[in-house]
């Protein structure tokens, strides 16, 4: 199946429209999301294909995932949990702000900064313009600040000597 643009309204509607899948009884469903879908949730890009949440998917919530992928014709992950892998040690769930809550969904989105350190990691060529971005979009008072966090989110990466310099291009 091709992959989706999805923009700031559709990632809602389909959001929505998982929360509306699940049973009207059970537990409350938690997802962070993070990434490009939370860059287009905010306006600091057009879209993405997917959701990614650092929040674990149980299996309910993922049947009603697929559902909603099969109502909408988009890719079976297009909602998924594979930044969880990536979550940095210094997440703080409660520095999220809330998206949506409807019905037994609660969608969480990210700090930026949380956001800017998992990209600074990923280092994708594909993340230069998602990070040029979003250090518009935080309020780090240097380059170096920006670094310190990243350390402190991956504290166990191997020490990049060229990462300050990157950051200081950032923000130019």
């Amino acid at each position: 199946m091709p992959e989706t643009p999805l923009g700031r309204d559709e990632i809602l509607a389909h959001l929505t429209d998982v929360a509306d899948a699940l049973a009207a009884e059970g537990p409350r469903h938690t997802i962070v999301v993070v990434g490009g879908s939370l860059l287009a949730m905010h306006g600091l890009r057009q879209t993405t294909v997917d959701v990614d949440s650092v929040r674990r998917i149980d299996a309910e919530l993922r049947a009603a995932i697929v559902q909603v992928a099969q109502l909408r014709h988009l890719a079976p992950a297009w909602l998924n949990d594979s930044a969880a892998a990536f979550r940095p040690a210094s997440f703080d769930e409660a520095e999220c702000e809330v998206l949506l809550t409807h019905g037994r969904l609660t969608v969480l989105g990210a700090s930026l900064r949380q956001v800017f350190v998992m990209k600074l990691n990923a280092a994708r060529a594909r993340d230069y313009d998602d990070l040029v971005a979003l250090w518009q979009a935080c309020d780090f008072a240097s380059a170096e600040q920006a670094v310190e966090m990243y350390r402190n989110a991956y504290p166990h990466e191997a020490d990049d000597p060229y990462l300050m310099k990157f950051v200081r291009d950032l923000s130019d």
